[in-house]
């Protein structure tokens, strides 16, 4: 907004100006922790000369990508069509029609310190303006002609069913070609798939570690040795992520992605979707393993959740924390990872020579830094250290002659030596203080999940995950929610946005608001979930091609309407909706949501079949269309059925749900799912339902207690 670029909005009012003028627009897209946005708002946005060409010759917009996910995605698609890359900045100059003429991401500014040899961002806009001013029949043919082919391109979920093709049905061998891409690209040193840069990818470890959680048939297919890989794989990646400077071993947390190949040196800006994502990956590797370091992780990603900077006084997650930031409060100049950072002489003067000694050799901190220079673009990094875990207290033990214990104390009293020191002396990260439904909707039934999961064994952290997640849903309910349209707004920052929700708001917060009931058993959860999903089929749904787009349908401001398939950072839509429609199906006994659930995922046969690692997230639904999904009714009270939900809850996710009702719990799912309505609620007892029927379980000793197995 200080810019001296007249930057607009994407608004009516922008578009009309764009075709009123006849000028070209060009559109930045960011986000508010985008590390290389920065740079180039330094160098360029807050650049006198830049600014007057940008405001002589186009219509400049400006444009978040948390907001507007449909603007980036259409011109995203653009960029990775044309170029075969893509990244944040995204800066393209569209016709005044909104056709894609050239684009880019990064581009040097005057006097960048970067520019290595590239074409700087003034001779591109010379360039661009010339261009439209002499060539402009030939710039709108060919952002016509672009247009078309991106039309082509974007197809995903819109060519299974095309002139009324037969659904040929997927299989299960499905799901082990998807684990043989994976094993294939295994990082057997690092953990992690490929080369750098890594991404945690939270959908295909929730894929990897899911394997072995399917009935068994399907273990039978993949072969128990595969499945068994496949948990190794992720736990591994798990472990070394945890381990890595992806992680802040201070303050909690992980970073978006890793720079190297080792997980060490992290672009620092920290994004909730990530640690929403992260957390019930780590719960699961717990339950799974029984390994403690992993329980550990999932503690820390919970309570950076549920502390300040993160959650908002009334509920609800902030969005991001910014990766550049003051070394200093008297600095002017801000640099990456400045808050995270390390000198070993910092160590020294917070920590003591004997202590610092010790927590040098655990985190790897080194006299000159452990940052390669070719990872340092800007010289930013010289002598700092990244913080990352390299050995155990048994061996800092023997190496300095101290008990593993005593190892342990100094650890524990020098992190928080640390991080008293960093939040006194630093001055924290820029906030991204939107609060979006999609992103809150995954941090909703993390924290549930979580907190049901671990109430048995740690009852105070589970009650305050639980009222975090409780108090978020709330507000969303209170302030981004229309009772009377049953409809989500997708943003609020100090009130309200105007952008109305889209697929992935309403499948996100769906899915949290099953996992709060599962935790609570507080039916006023799924009566929402089931309305959002009723909405979502409403405004969303495609009825010639089945599956969901990701906006509703006839919006103004868009060049083509797309279908949100594959997993990338976040969840694909479609492939938590029909995930969604699954579980509502079997907790409300509605064959309409399952047979959608079969239709969305139908939707990306095609796609699925030629490239099955893509969609890691229709693997449930591809596995539920074969077995289904068993539903776990609880009625009455006792010891006995406390114990059966306890045991139920000590279990990785797996293809069930449970409800629960009684003498003044479950009357609004009583009315709403015959079975249930037809059982006797006030009996102590365990029903698991599938296919129109339940059978009891509490009177077979609990040998029917897992229920994603056959």
């Amino acid at each position: 907004m200080n810019n001296p670029v007249a930057w607009q909005t994407w608004s009516p009012e922008a578009l009309k100006l764009a075709k009123q003028s006849d000028r070209l627009i060009f559109i930045s897209i960011g986000y508010a922790a985008c590390h290389w946005c920065h740079v180039m708002e330094r160098e360029s946005f807050e650049n006198a000369e830049v600014a007057a060409i940008l405001n002589a010759a186009f219509v400049p917009i400006k444009v978040d990508r948390e907001e507007r996910p449909d603007i980036d995605r259409i011109y995203m698609n653009y960029m990775q069509a044309s170029t075969g890359a893509g990244g944040w900045p995204l800066n393209v100059f569209l016709t005044p029609d909104l056709q894609p003429i050239f684009g880019g991401t990064y581009w040097p500014g005057p006097g960048s310190t970067t520019a290595g040899g590239h074409v700087g961002f003034v001779d591109i806009l010379g360039k661009m303006r010339d261009v439209w001013r002499t060539q402009r029949q030939r710039c709108v043919d060919s952002a016509q002609d672009v247009t078309a082919q991106l039309r082509e391109f974007a197809q995903d979920g819109s060519i299974s069913r095309k002139e009324g093709a037969d659904q040929d049905g997927l299989d299960v061998e499905l799901l082990e070609e998807a684990f043989e891409h994976f094993a294939a690209r295994y990082d057997t040193t690092h953990g992690g798939f490929g080369a750098a840069p890594k991404f945690p990818t939270p959908s295909n470890l929730a894929f990897l570690l899911r394997l072995s959680q399917y009935p068994q048939v399907v273990a039978d297919v993949v072969g128990a040795k595969e499945c068994s890989a496949a948990k190794n794989m992720a736990v591994a990646t798990l472990a070394a992520m945890s381990r890595g400077g992806i992680h802040d071993h201070l303050g909690g947390g992980f970073a978006r992605y890793s720079v190297t190949r080792d997980w060490s040196l992290p672009h620092f800006e920290k994004m909730l979707y990530d640690q929403a994502q992260l957390l019930p990956l780590y719960l699961d590797a717990y339950l799974l393993t029984r390994d403690a370091d992993y329980l550990a992780t999932a503690h820390d990603i919970a309570a950076y959740l549920t502390s300040p900077p993160m959650i908002a006084d009334t509920g609800g997650f902030f969005s991001a924390e910014d990766a550049d930031s003051l070394y200093r409060a008297s600095d002017r100049e801000k640099r990456e990872g400045a808050f995270y950072v390390w000198t070993y002489i910092e160590f020294q003067n917070v920590l003591g020579d004997r202590d610092a000694d010790i927590l040098a050799r655990h985190y790897n901190v080194q006299d000159e830094g452990n940052v390669d220079p070719e990872h340092d673009a800007h010289d930013e990094l010289i002598n700092q250290n990244v913080l990352a875990v390299k050995g155990t207290p048994a061996a800092l033990a023997k190496e300095f002659a101290l008990s593993t214990e005593d190892i342990e104390t100094i650890l524990a009293e020098g992190r928080t030596k640390l991080l008293v020191h960093r939040l006194k002396e630093r001055p924290r990260p820029a906030l991204d203080d939107k609060i979006v439904v999609s992103w809150n909707g995954l941090a909703i039934g993390a924290l549930a999940r979580t907190a049901a999961s671990l109430a048995a064994s740690d009852l105070s952290r589970a009650t305050e995950y639980l009222a975090a997640a409780e108090k978020t849903a709330a507000f969303l309910k209170t302030q981004l929610y229309n009772a009377q349209s049953h409809t989500l707004l997708r943003v609020y920052r100090e009130g309200p946005g105007n952008v109305q929700g889209f697929a992935d708001d309403y499948a996100y917060l769906i899915s949290g608001l099953i996992d709060l009931y599962e935790a609570t058993f507080d039916d006023s959860y799924l009566a929402w979930a089931d309305a959002l999903q009723q909405s979502q089929i409403r405004l969303f749904w495609d009825e010639e091609h089945l599956g969901f787009f990701s906006t509703p349908e006839g919006q103004q401001d868009l060049i083509m309407r797309l279908k949100d398939g594959m997993d990338n950072a976040e969840p694909g839509t479609n492939g938590v909706s029909a995930r969604n429609l699954d579980r509502l199906g079997a907790l409300l006994e509605d064959e309409g949501y399952v047979k959608r659930a079969r239709e969305t995922t139908s939707a990306f046969e095609a796609e699925i079949m030629q490239h099955p690692f893509l969609f890691p997230g229709m693997m449930d639904s591809i596995v539920a269309t074969k077995f289904g999904i068993k539903h776990a009714v609880i009625t009455g009270e006792g010891e006995r059925a406390d114990e059966w939900l306890r045991r139920y809850r000590d279990k990785p996710a797996g293809l069930s749900v449970v409800s629960r009702v009684g003498k003044d719990i479950g009357n609004w799912l009583k009315q709403r799912n015959p079975l249930v309505k037809s059982m006797d609620a006030e009996k102590e007892g365990v029903m698991v339902c599938e296919d129109g029927a339940c059978r009891a379980e509490l009177d077979y000793g609990m040998q029917g207690l897992d229920i994603s197995e056959r």
